[in-house]
């Protein structure tokens, strides 16, 4: 993924401070900088690190003109003015972005000096397929959960089913009784506390199975709006397992949206989407979402979600932006790369008759530490854990739902089977 694609852009005025006037141009937010670029000569007028940002503020400038000004390391000041829809806006998503750094503090300090290691590098890649696993695994056991609970309940409909029948059989054969209809009445009475049994289990049963649908699966910040660009304001999104719900930042629910409706689910970025609710005969309930935490959630998504997410052009425009070389030689080709890299490591470019097996051991020295190497292969071994835990879980619903369609349909059956026989009673 290129750290060069934008994933926020908005119209506004530059300050340039040498020639004491405004240039017209376009402020971009990217995965590590904040860049303007002018309209008129297409130059970037300032770029700068999200890591190198002190302070962002909105403030006057001596004309009382409206700015927003980020305050970058070495006390060099920016001014950004008439920026559209407006500065309130572009100050909460930069503001956003910039405290949680799309990576953490201490890789972005890294990258900023040297690459990581590609020990270092494999770590993080197994790291956030583990989290990944584990959001799996969750989700997972909140599912094995449902099905016991659908489980409990076909348990109990066979029950009823049963009294029913024994009910049925006396109706149909009855034992001799005086005149009176004092039988029949006890007969109502009985199915009567049968049937308030059978709703009180019924919902203490769904109450059960509502405190399992309310578990929180994941939770990231965000930046916050209902249906536009005007008001994005800081809140945070949380997964459910049987819902989605827009909170502000004292935590306060803004919007739930139920599992079953959501729409669509756009995502126009990795670290921006859309949930849409659709009505017939009033105005769609429509959120944005703008986090740098995103990625982390978008495989969340795409499990609770996958009918109903949508990649849009953008995001599929983001992806295929090749991604730059660690030294940002875009241009040039393997052989002239290779080049640079030998002479940037110090490496003879003619090498001696004799000393090619010692360039050869130079060369081939491994990239990965001793330690890394365990880290890596405990990290592993947890992943093999973990799979196994999945798989054998998945047995374990297939099993579940198996039996969950044969209970079903005889349930059905017996159903079908009752109503042709209260029909002939009566």
């Amino acid at each position: 993924m290129s750290r060069d694609v934008a994933i926020h852009s908005w119209p506004g005025s530059y300050y340039i401070n040498g020639e004491k006037r405004w240039e017209n141009g376009t402020l971009s937010l990217t995965r590590t900088t904040v860049r303007f670029v002018s309209n008129q000569s297409k130059e970037s007028l300032a770029t700068f690190r999200l890591s190198r940002i002190v302070a962002i503020k909105m403030e006057s400038s001596s004309f009382i003109f409206s700015t927003l000004t980020v305050l970058e390391e070495g006390d060099v000041k920016h001014w950004f003015g008439s920026l559209k829809p407006n500065r309130v806006v572009v100050h909460n998503v930069l503001e956003h972005f910039w405290r949680e750094r799309l990576l953490s503090p201490s890789s972005e300090a890294r990258g900023a000096e040297s690459q990581p290691s590609k020990g270092r590098a494999l770590i993080n890649l197994v790291a956030g397929a583990q989290r990944r696993l584990e959001d799996t695994g969750t989700v997972l056991s909140h599912q094995g959960e449902q099905f016991d609970n659908m489980m409990q309940g076909l348990e109990k409909i066979d029950s009823d089913l049963g009294v029913a029948d024994k009910l049925l059989l006396q109706l149909e054969s009855p034992s001799w009784w005086p005149f009176g209809k004092l039988p029949w009445k006890t007969q109502q009475e009985a199915k009567a506390e049968d049937a308030a049994r059978a709703a009180a289990s019924a919902a203490a049963a769904s109450a059960g199975s509502g405190s399992g649908r309310n578990k929180v699966i994941t939770s990231i910040p965000a930046v916050v709006s209902k249906g536009g660009d005007s008001d994005l304001k800081p809140g945070c999104l949380l997964v459910l397992v049987s819902a989605l719900e827009v909170r502000d930042t004292n935590c306060m629910l803004l919007h739930r949206f139920e599992k079953n409706e959501i729409d669509e689910i756009r995502v126009k970025s990795p670290y921006e989407i859309t949930v849409r609710q659709r009505f017939i005969g009033k105005p769609d309930t429509f959120y944005r979402f703008l986090s740098a935490k995103m990625p982390e959630t978008l495989s969340v998504l795409e499990m609770q979600y996958k009918k109903k997410l949508e990649l849009t052009s953008e995001f599929t425009a983001f992806q295929a932006t090749p991604v730059s070389s660690p030294c940002g030689r875009e241009g040039t080709n393997w052989n002239e790369g290779l080049l640079q890299d030998c002479q940037e490591s110090e490496l003879p470019l003619e090498v001696p008759a004799g000393e090619l097996s010692q360039l050869q051991v130079h060369v081939l020295q491994p990239s990965v530490s001793q330690a890394e190497a365990q880290e890596l292969k405990q990290m592993l071994m947890q992943l093999k854990n973990l799979a196994l835990e999945a798989e054998t879980e998945l047995e374990r619903q297939d099993d579940v739902l198996d039996e969950l369609t044969s209970s079903t349909d005889r349930a059905t059956m017996h159903i079908e089977k009752h109503t042709c026989r209260m029909k002939r009673l009566l």
